[in-house]
């Protein structure tokens, strides 16, 4: 379950794209994953409980014949949610303590539905690239204080950004991403979950070769740097 905003749902959704990494690289294809955003929203916007109701979001699927196909019933939904505050809100002086909050208590509503929490770090605005260090930090120390996992997307912009500042990542708005920021935010999160390496994957969201393979390198770049800290 990916919780979140307009940086999740931006260019049919980030969740859709991991999942083609997924089927890609890994021998056990069952993965399903839903997306649960709000334009511009913070955590505190979001009823995470409510996602969790039985026989509510992730009771049925579509497989890829548009078949409506049930979970089973009694099988927990989910077994991780992927939370992202908005994209100011963990350093912003009047909303960061909401963060603390309400990442806190998401984190425990997860988890008493027996799924694991999952904390998206997300990126700078471009012309703000200080950001990604404020941004790095506010989600590492909430990660190391729900001993939850992070995704280092944000690091992963300012990674690909210096091996190849040609690939343009940032929509004209200066902080939605082009469809190449969120295949390389997918990239990420894949590597992050599966603690495997995207490099060499198949899946390109039909990006140029050369460009996907640089995405790919920026990300596991980025992961491997994170966790070694």
């Amino acid at each position: 379950l990916y919780v979140g905003n307009s940086f999740f749902y931006y260019n049919n959704s980030l969740h859709a794209h991991v999942r083609e990494f997924v089927l890609r690289a890994e021998t056990k294809n069952n993965f399903r994953s839903v997306s649960a955003t709000i334009s511009a929203s913070g955590l505190n916007w979001h009823d995470v409980a409510a996602y969790f109701r039985p026989d509510a979001v992730g009771s049925y699927s579509f497989d890829a014949q548009n078949r409506v196909i049930f979970t089973p019933k009694g099988q927990k939904p989910f077994d991780v949610t992927i939370l992202m505050d908005c994209s100011q809100c963990p350093v912003h002086p009047e909303l960061k303590t909401l963060f603390t909050e309400y990442a806190e208590k998401h984190a425990a509503t997860v988890r008493a539905n027996g799924a694991e929490p999952v904390l998206f770090m997300s990126w700078a605005y471009q012309n703000v690239p200080e950001m990604t260090g404020e941004l790095a930090d506010a989600y590492t120390a909430m990660g190391n204080k729900l001993k939850a996992l992070v995704i280092p997307a944000g690091l992963a912009f300012a990674t690909a950004q210096a091996q190849a500042p040609e690939i343009g990542l940032y929509q004209k708005d200066k902080r939605h991403p082009t469809l190449a920021g969120t295949y390389l935010a997918a990239a990420t999160t894949y590597a992050t979950l599966f603690g495997k390496t995207p490099e060499g994957n198949r899946y390109t969201a039909d990006l140029p070769d050369e460009v996907a393979a640089k995405l790919q390198t920026a990300a596991w770049t980025a992961v491997q740097d994170y966790f070694k800290r």
